[in-house]
């Protein structure tokens, strides 16, 4: 249940390890293991009585059978077909009989039956807030997106420079530029020659080959240099960081290069420009490659100032610009590459009830400090990292 929370960010990010290839159910969570522990040695000695015991069981296991009552009326109805009048006698049918032993274990709430309800009302408070909290996060990231224009504007203005290396910008967001890129170019007006937007996503299979783990894009003309990489990991493979991560990357990224001199070959050299239909570009599978879809709306201008090669080993034939790409790429590779990381935090607007206050300023922020950060689920080195601070007004 914990895990399924976390996939429907109902619940702050904790260790999830599979213990099996073929059971996508069959689950280990440290953190609940020693919780689960904590409370039932709470329970145990702070009550010291069998009978109370007895009685919050027996209040959480009839809450539970009705409960269970109640979704499988919505199976009946959604999963089913059935009609609404069966799904309505089920209910009054095992309902009215699990209601009777509720409204028994109800007048034992003060002798243990305290127990449950408190537990399940805190495990509701933080599921709600977690669950508003990230809700509105991303409302903002979308909200808040940077765009090429944005770029191109602030860019002569803020005197933008690019060091040597690579930056590997991790976001949750596929598509535009992440709020984190704009505050970071805002406040420092310099960055790497060499730019990754990661995306993380878990798909649900033990294991993804590595010739389907990684999209390759572009954002923006080519003289950018920037590029758009979503890593899909299986459950299994999260577990299983592979340290040649960077070396995987950048080959990816130089045979997406490739894969746009080869398309650009095709055009006759003497047309000066092409105008394609999107800045950012998206591959489905480099083992047959297909030509990039577009993602964002803007348009962007490739150069196609092609210089043919003489046939090379194999019959094939580079484009000049296509080289040169990849001969900067690999040595913003040996300069080292530096993980760009948002560190965000929520802050309830002036305006805001105080209730919304205490609910995103204390509760949320406190659940946030004390999950698991994408740095220790990305398995990223401590000595590359470079946080970037930004607060979020819900």
């Amino acid at each position: 249940m914990v895990s399924q929370c976390c996939a429907l960010n109902c619940f702050p990010r904790v260790k999830i390890i599979h213990t099996s290839k073929k059971i996508y159910g069959q689950i280990y969570i440290p953190e609940i293991n020693w919780i689960l522990m904590c409370l039932c040695l709470a329970v145990t000695i702070g009550l010291r009585d069998t009978n109370m015991i007895g009685h919050a069981y027996g209040l959480a296991v009839s809450t539970v059978m009705f409960v269970t009552t109640c979704l499988m009326s919505l199976v009946i109805i959604i999963v089913w077909k059935q009609k609404l009048a069966l799904a309505g006698l089920f209910l009054a049918f095992f309902g009215s009989i699990e209601m009777l032993y509720i409204s028994a274990s109800f007048i034992k709430v003060a002798e243990g039956g305290w127990i449950p309800l408190v537990l399940s009302g805190i495990c509701m408070v933080i599921m709600y807030v977690w669950n508003y909290g990230t809700l509105k996060k991303h409302e903002f990231d979308l909200e808040n997106k940077v765009s090429m224009k944005r770029i191109l504007a602030l860019g002569p203005s803020l005197g933008m420079v690019r060091v040597p290396g690579i930056g590997l910008i991790y976001a949750d967001l596929v598509t535009g530029l992440p709020a984190i890129f704009g505050h970071f170019a805002t406040n420092l007006p310099a960055f790497h020659q060499v730019l990754v937007f990661v995306c993380i996503k878990s798909v649900q299979v033990p294991s993804v080959s590595d010739e389907e783990r990684f999209l390759m894009g572009r954002i923006g003309p080519k003289e950018f240099r920037m590029f758009r990489c979503i890593v899909r990991y299986g459950y299994k493979d999260l577990q299983q960081e592979n340290h040649d991560f960077e070396t995987q990357l950048v080959s990816r990224i130089l045979a997406f290069v490739e894969i746009e001199g080869e398309e650009c070959m095709v055009v006759p050299s003497d047309k000066p420009s092409s105008e394609f239909g999107a800045s950012d570009t998206e591959l489905s599978s480099l083992p047959t490659p297909v030509f990039p879809s577009p993602i964002d709306g803007s348009n962007t201008h490739c150069s196609l100032d092609i210089e043919v090669m003489r046939p090379q080993a194999g019959g094939l034939m580079e484009c000049s610009i296509t080289r040169d790409e990849s001969v900067e790429i690999l040595k913003a590779r040996e300069s080292g590459v530096a993980y760009i990381l948002g560190r965000s935090h929520a802050q309830a607007k002036k305006s805001s009830p105080l209730l919304k206050k205490f609910a995103i300023d204390i509760i949320f922020a406190f659940l946030s400090r004390n999950c698991r950060g994408p740095d220790v689920i990305l398995n990223v080195p401590h000595s590359s990292v470079l946080e970037v601070g930004m607060v979020y007004y819900v």
